[in-house]
């Protein structure tokens, strides 16, 4: 089917984001299909079923049905229960169960989000897709690349969790929220009179409703508490206790650890292999640097010989100065210019030239 340059599919949260989205691109004049994804199934999840209020969730997509009825445009609810489920929650129980701390956002963002939503746009002839994120979308004249821009709101910049979208993903995709703040995108929902203009914002893992992921584990992952019995927790090399699992521990933790000690401890490795939880002092958190893969370039295509970068090591980090390099097999290394701490495998790092993303990876240890 013909790609119309004007049709845009916009993904609905039934959030205050994404309605404003739709309403903005609709006024400019853009033929606008609503778009909703389920993508877990409540029974299979546990938790707060049928009642919580995260993207996803049932009370999201009456609320998006309703915005789309207010703005006079279609509205559609897709499965992807099924890629989800593959690329986005088993994702997240490997690597929870290998010992890892990971962002399943990121998956969903790059595999589901953009990727699932772009073959639903061609199968209805929309060249864009479009979210209520903010963040900005640019392209480099000199090399043509695609890379995303932080936002001009730095308390809701997003930046930090869409490293992995494609070149094929930047180039079909709107953000008619790049310049605002949340304020001003409560205001422009009120303008248009939409009913959820005052609804509050969600933070969870939209598949762990409660935000318990010692329950969700616990109920997904088979013989878990066989698997977790008889954990040892380690202090320079010597065993002080016994940990409660190690899937329930990530770098840089302090409470819950379950023993007493004379100074404050913190979670230095898990190492599922051998149902080990390394803990130290604060001052063992501080690394030189880190190593990643899975890696996704964006504003330049390598940075084979290495450059000083702004690197994010999580999402509500400020970004720290660094010498980054990659090589030729997708990977990353970064030096830092001063010790950070608590670098966490399976967590994102980011890294920026100025405001725009060079691109991003999966952490995979300390050097």
């Amino acid at each position: 089917m013909k790609r119309n340059s004007k049709r845009v599919l916009v993904g609905m949260s039934g959030g205050v984001d994404s309605s404003v989205a739709a309403a903005l691109l609709v006024e400019q004049g853009y033929e606008v299909i609503g778009i909703t994804i389920k993508t877990y199934k409540y029974e299979d999840v546990g938790g707060n079923v049928g009642n919580d209020s995260s993207c996803c969730s049932l009370d999201g997509i009456n609320d998006a049905r309703r915005v789309c009825m207010t703005l006079g445009i279609p509205h559609y609810t897709v499965d992807f229960t099924d890629v989800f489920k593959k690329n986005v929650i088993d994702y997240f129980i490997d690597s929870y169960m290998s010992g890892d701390t990971p962002n399943p956002c990121v998956k969903c963002n790059r595999l589901i989000k953009w990727q699932e939503m772009l073959k639903k746009a061609d199968a209805l002839g929309a060249e864009y897709v479009s979210m209520g994120h903010y963040a900005y979308v640019r392209r480099s004249d000199e090399s043509g690349r695609w890379y995303i821009s932080r936002g001009d709101d730095m308390r809701k910049d997003q930046s930090y969790a869409l490293w992995g979208l494609s070149q094929e993903s930047l180039s079909r995709t709107l953000f008619p929220l790049s310049g605002f703040t949340k304020e001003k995108s409560r205001a422009e929902a009120a303008r248009f009179g939409l009913s959820i203009a005052s609804k509050p914002e969600s933070y969870e893992i939209c598949f762990v409703a409660d935000n318990n992921y010692k329950r969700f584990l616990h109920d997904t992952v088979e013989n878990f508490d066989d698997k977790m019995q008889g954990g040892k927790l380690v202090l320079d090399g010597e065993v002080i206790g016994e940990h409660q699992g190690f899937a329930h521990y990530t770098v840089g933790q302090r409470k819950g650890l379950g023993v007493s000690h004379h100074e404050p401890l913190y979670v230095l490795n898990v190492i599922a292999e051998t149902n080990t939880v390394v803990v130290g002092r604060d001052e063992d958190l501080l690394t030189s640097g880190l190593r990643a893969d899975s890696l996704n370039m964006m504003k330049y295509e390598h940075l084979r010989g290495g450059r000083d970068c702004t690197v994010k090591i999580r999402y509500k980090d400020s970004g720290e100065d660094a010498f980054c390099e990659t090589d030729d097999d997708g990977n990353l290394t970064v030096r830092f210019h001063a010790p950070r701490r608590a670098v966490t495998p399976g967590q994102s790092v980011v890294i920026y030239d100025g405001n725009d993303v060079i691109g991003g990876g999966i952490i995979t240890g300390k050097l």
